[in-house]
C-alpha cells in the first residue's frame, strides 16, 4: 500500500511539473523562437541588477582603470545601438573586474555584462572584445537565464518524483536509483548549457558583424580561451560550456551562413 502512494505521489509531482514547464511558454521577440520560461521581462531586468553587486565583489570589485573600463562600455554600447538589440526591453550596462587572474565573461538577466580583467588583457583586439560581449549580449536577448530556470525547475521536479518512486529507506540499495536520477537531472540542465553556449556564439556572429566588427575575431577569441584552460577540462559531456576548439566550427558555419556572398570589405578587426 505504501509503495502504491508513493507511486500516486510520484505521479503527481511529476505531472504538476509537466504542466508547469508546458504551459509557461512565451514567444522571443529578437530571436522568435517559442520558449518555456515563467518569468517576465522586467523580472529578469529586477533580478540582474539584484545579483549585479554581488557578482561584482566576488570578482574583486570593479577595475580602477576607467580608461579600460570605458572602453569596455563603448564596444559594448555600439553593439546594442548598432543592431537590433536597441530595440530590446533591455537596459544593457558593461563592467570591468577587478580579478586579474580568472578568466571570464558572463552576463546576468536583464543586461547586466561583466568581463574580467584576467580575459581583456588576453584579448588583442577590438573586434575580440566586441566578440566576448556580442556572444554575453546573445545570451540576453535569447533569454537563457529565464530558459534555464525553467527546465531546472523542471528536471528538479522531474528528477524528485522519481526519487520518490524509487527510494525505499528500509531498502539501502535503492539510494542508488534516487542518486542516479539526481545525475540525469543534473547532466541534462548541462545540455542545456552548452545548446546556449552555441546559440550565444552564432549571435555574437550576427551583432558584430552588423556593428561593424569582423565576426572572424570570435574565432581567435575561442584560441584564447583554450590557451587559458590549458587545452584540457574533462569530457566535454561533463562541462557546461562547450570545449572552444569545438566551438570554432560552430562560428565558422555560422559566418557562413550569416555571409553566404563573403564578407563584407571593411570590417574592424
Amino acid at each position: 500500500m505504501r509503495g502504491i502512494i508513493k507511486f500516486i505521489i510520484a505521479l503527481l509531482l511529476a505531472g504538476m511539473s509537466l504542466f508547469t514547464y508546458w504551459c509557461n511558454t512565451q514567444e522571443n521577440e529578437f530571436t522568435g523562437q517559442k520558449q518555456h520560461v515563467d518569468m517576465t521581462v522586467q523580472q529578469e531586468i529586477a533580478l540582474g541588477l539584484q545579483a549585479a553587486p554581488e557578482m561584482t565583489q566576488q570578482y574583486g570589485g570593479l577595475h580602477p582603470d576607467q580608461q579600460a573600463a570605458a572602453k569596455v562600455k563603448e564596444v559594448g554600447q555600439r553593439l546594442v545601438q548598432s543592431t537590433d538589440v536597441k530595440a530590446s526591453p533591455y537596459d544593457f550596462d558593461f563592467h570591468l573586474l577587478a580579478d586579474e587572474e580568472t578568466v571570464n565573461a558572463f552576463a546576468l538577466p536583464g543586461g547586466q555584462v561583466f568581463i574580467t580583467a584576467g580575459l581583456l588583457k588576453r584579448l588583442s583586439t577590438e573586434g575580440q572584445l566586441a566578440g566576448v560581449l556580442g556572444h554575453e549580449i546573445g545570451h540576453v536577448v535569447a533569454r537563457h537565464s529565464a530558459q534555464q530556470l525553467a527546465k531546472s525547475k523542471l528536471t528538479q521536479g522531474l528528477t524528485g518524483a522519481a526519487a520518490i518512486a524509487t527510494y525505499d529507506p528500509s531498502d539501502p540499495a535503492s539510494r542508488t536509483g534516487a542518486i542516479a536520477a539526481a545525475m540525469v537531472g543534473k547532466m541534462v540542465n548541462m545540455r542545456y548549457g552548452r545548446q546556449d553556449e552555441l546559440e550565444s556564439d552564432r549571435l555574437s556572429v550576427r551583432l558584430t558583424g552588423e556593428a561593424g566588427y569582423d565576426p572572424r575575431a570570435m574565432i581567435e577569441v575561442m584560441k584564447v580561451l583554450e590557451q587559458a584552460s590549458g587545452g584540457a577540462g574533462g569530457p566535454e559531456f561533463m562541462q557546461t560550456h562547450p570545449n572552444p576548439g569545438n566551438r570554432v566550427a560552430e562560428i565558422e558555419r555560422a559566418i557562413k551562413e550569416e555571409y553566404p556572398d563573403g564578407l563584407p570589405e571593411g570590417l574592424q578587426q
